[in-house]
């Protein structure tokens, strides 16, 4: 599919989805907004993707959510019912905050590549992948606290459950920024790199190696460890066996297998 907002490659079971609105600093408008969830449902349900790179075209990854839809929501003041308008205002953030659920739930693992700012929005989307890899000059900031809100896509559900509560506390109630090295230190990022050129050669050979393993035992690895993370040991482990108890025995299995025995590269089927 062609999107309007973004740019999407798909090459050796690879997907490169690149924010494509470099002129508005790869802000979300409403249009972008429903692309973001469309281009991830559908990359879940192509199969020759195996996994997923997110960048940016341009001098920033993204700013958010465009200011314009943020005025726009003066609209809603056209609802004479009080009820009816929060009704709707909720609504609305619902839907905003499905769009960034759909990389959450996309069963392929999905890789942030990030250069320059990172800022409201974009620090949502970040949260919800699943592997994150920074630029030194890559800066991270829960802007919406400037702008008298509370961040609501996100960002404050999924952020602790990857860096130190402190650290995710003292961004949300500061809004400052975050800069590529101390993301790495914190563990928020992977790996910071020199230069764009370096860090997106370094996220591609990652994406290669991803992209070789079994795609079955991959989808069913980003289900447990996503499981995991919100339920106990005790119920995650009860889930990981009726998993394997129904996908253990695969073609991949077997194919892995054979590999092993004759030292050759496995082949799996989509």
């Amino acid at each position: 599919m062609v999107y309007e907002s973004f740019k999407v490659e798909i090459n050796n079971h690879i997907a490169t989805v690149s924010f494509n609105r470099p002129d508005k600093a790869n802000s979300l408008h409403e249009q972008a907004w429903k692309e973001l969830q469309q281009v991830f449902e559908n990359l879940d349900d192509t199969p020759e993707v195996r996994v997923i790179v997110l960048a940016a075209e341009g001098r920033v990854f993204c700013a958010g959510i465009d200011l314009a839809m943020l005025m726009d929501i003066q609209r809603l003041q056209g609802e004479k019912c009080e009820g009816r308008k929060r009704e709707l205002l909720r609504k609305m953030i619902l839907g905003l905050q499905d769009t960034i659920t759909a990389i959450e739930k996309c069963r392929k693992p999905v890789l942030a590549a990030v250069h320059g700012a990172c800022v409201g929005g974009g620090v949502d989307i970040i949260s919800a992948c699943d592997m994150r890899y920074a630029t030194q000059n890559a800066y991270f900031c829960i802007k919406e606290i400037d702008m008298g809100m509370v961040a609501d896509l996100g960002t404050l559900q999924r952020l602790p459950k990857i860096i130190p509560m402190g650290i995710t506390n003292e961004l949300a109630y500061t809004g400052r920024k975050m800069y590529g090295e101390e993301a790495m230190r914190i563990g928020l990022t992977n790996m910071v790199f020199d230069t764009q050129e370096a860090m997106m050669e370094h996220v591609m050979d990652i994406a290669e190696n991803i992209a070789s393993k079994s795609p079955l035992s991959i989808r069913g690895t980003k289900e447990m460890l996503l499981y995991t993370r919100d339920h106990s040991v005790e119920d995650a482990l009860n889930y990981m066996a009726a998993w394997n108890a129904g996908m253990f025995v695969s073609d991949d299995l077997m194919a892995a297998f054979a590999a092993a025995m004759s030292k050759e590269q496995a082949e799996f089927s989509n």
